[in-house]
């Protein structure tokens, strides 16, 4: 069964799986009634089949984990590429075929599964929520040291404020004696500076939460020197679930750490990867930053190279790279391995 999923309406289609060919096509309406309704017909016209849905983390969530708790084997459906619609055109019932095909034939361990497990589910969210919650606060703080260096409010603004004088500033109150231009600007740099701490309270819940989750899911893993609750949900996250990185290179390559080669005539040389998934890269380079600080290892491997002609970036790229690998294989023996269906 191929499911082309959308934010109103779900478009199903049955295949057999020995020819490819089309059993039955349907649409019903993202309600829970909708998907009873789906399921049921599915169950009429084939009473056992593998379900290829798209989007399985966004809008097809609700029905992936309708399928699974029902027993169903559910893999994620990758949306066909522009090229491979042409003369084939674009519907919603095209689609789900094409979602169903796509499974077709393909070994089981290259199949991609649907993330599952509250956990991951808990970590995705908090994870996204700190990103906001961080953006927020750096644009507030940014808007307070421009405030403060706009207009003389008793504040020394040649550096940036420190907490201290956020705290200071938030503690404000309104002055009878200051003109009606002064006053907003007071009050304006009050409200920046509460909604700074507020939202430093918000990160260092989050951050707390993360460390529960992670505590959980990969206790080991911050007892790695520079990997705690935010480089090491950042780790997990991307990792998620096994099948899903199938190899340390994957890995690697993911978190745009893999070295791509830029050489022409007798230079031979490797370039910066830009790919990937960014947040795992800064997790990384956070790591190795860490590392160059504090372990006699990593700054041992840091002279090795620099003597051996590599710059400080390149060096840096090559530590990246090694955790990337250590952490990938950390990862494999700590989060337990899911069911693989046969």
């Amino acid at each position: 069964m191929g499911v082309d999923t959308h934010a109103k309406t779900h478009t199903f289609a049955l295949v057999e799986a020995a020819t490819g060919a089309v059993t039955a096509t349907a649409t019903f309406p993202v309600t829970p009634a909708g998907l009873d309704r789906a399921l049921a017909w599915a169950g009429r016209r084939a009473p056992g089949y593998v379900a290829a849905v798209e989007g399985t983390a966004s809008y097809g969530a609700t029905l992936t984990t309708r399928l699974q708790a029902a027993g169903t084997v559910v893999f994620e459906a990758r949306p066909p590429k522009r090229a491979a619609r042409a003369g084939r055109g674009k519907s919603d019932q095209i689609d789900a075929v094409a979602a169903a095909r796509s499974v077709l034939g393909e070994p089981v361990e290259r199949l991609a599964q649907p993330r599952s497990g509250e956990l991951r589910q808990a970590l995705q969210l908090l994870l996204t929520a700190r990103r906001l919650l961080d953006r927020q606060r750096v644009q507030d703080r940014n808007a307070l040291n421009a405030l403060v260096r706009g207009v003389e409010l008793g504040h020394d603004a040649r550096r940036a404020l420190s907490d201290a004088q956020v705290a200071a500033i938030a503690a404000w109150r309104t002055r009878r004696d200051d003109s009606v231009a002064h006053a907003i600007a007071r009050a304006e740099a009050t409200r920046l500076a509460r909604q700074v701490r507020a939202l430093q309270g918000q990160l260092r819940e989050n951050y707390e939460q993360l460390e529960r989750v992670v505590t959980l899911m990969a206790p080991e893993l911050m007892r790695e020197l520079g990997l705690g609750p935010v480089t090491a949900a950042a780790c997990i996250a991307a990792y998620s679930h096994h099948g899903r990185v199938r190899t340390e290179a994957a890995y690697a390559s993911l978190a745009g750490v893999a070295p791509i080669p830029a050489s022409s005539g007798n230079t031979q040389r490797h370039r910066l990867n830009r790919h990937g998934d960014r947040r795992l890269n800064s997790a990384l380079d956070t790591i190795a930053r860490v590392r160059l600080s504090h372990d006699p290892a990593a700054r041992d491997f840091r002279d090795r190279h620099l003597a051996a002609g590599k710059t400080k970036t390149e060096v840096r790229r090559l530590l990246k790279r090694y955790i990337a690998r250590s952490t990938y294989r950390k990862l494999q023996t700590m989060l337990q391995t899911p069911e693989v269906p046969h």
